[in-house]
């Protein structure tokens, strides 16, 4: 590890060494290119961090949906268990039916959360690919 470190050392000082021996003109072009290039990948990071801000606002944005549509499904459960027992004196020929109306709400909010999960990660795919292309873009310039 030493030596693979001392002999990088050693290309280095070589570079250094071929740097200060260039004439100016090129030491010049030299730097050009080296800040042409670092303005690049600013640039780069600069739409990633944006692309990854985004990303990141929208997935708060969904999470919150999510959130917001599994507590109405509590809701909805929550009434319909109350108009259960009030019922539930009036006939017991009712108690089926009523139940199979709890199973159908939940089914309809397990759905809709399961909709709300499947577009999140859609969403998340294409911000992703957009990102990389985004990316090669930028690479390419």
């Amino acid at each position: 590890e030493v030596q693979r470190l001392n002999q990088q050392l050693e290309e280095k000082n070589g570079e250094i060494q071929q740097m200060i021996n260039q004439p100016p003109y090129e030491k010049e072009r030299e730097i050009l290119r080296l800040q042409k290039s670092l303005a690049e990948r600013e640039k780069a990071q600069a739409t990633s961090d944006v692309l990854c801000r985004s990303l990141t606002d929208e997935t708060h944005q969904l999470q919150r949906k999510l959130a917001s549509t599994a507590e109405m499904c509590q809701h909805l459960a929550k009434c319909l268990e109350e108009k259960q027992r009030k019922e539930k004196g009036n006939s017991d020929d009712q108690i089926p039916t009523e139940r199979s109306n709890q199973v159908f709400l939940l089914l309809l909010c397990f759905f809709k959360l399961l909709d709300n999960e499947t577009s999140l990660q859609a969403l998340i795919c294409n911000l992703q690919d957009e990102n990389r292309m985004l990316k090669q873009k930028v690479a390419h310039v």
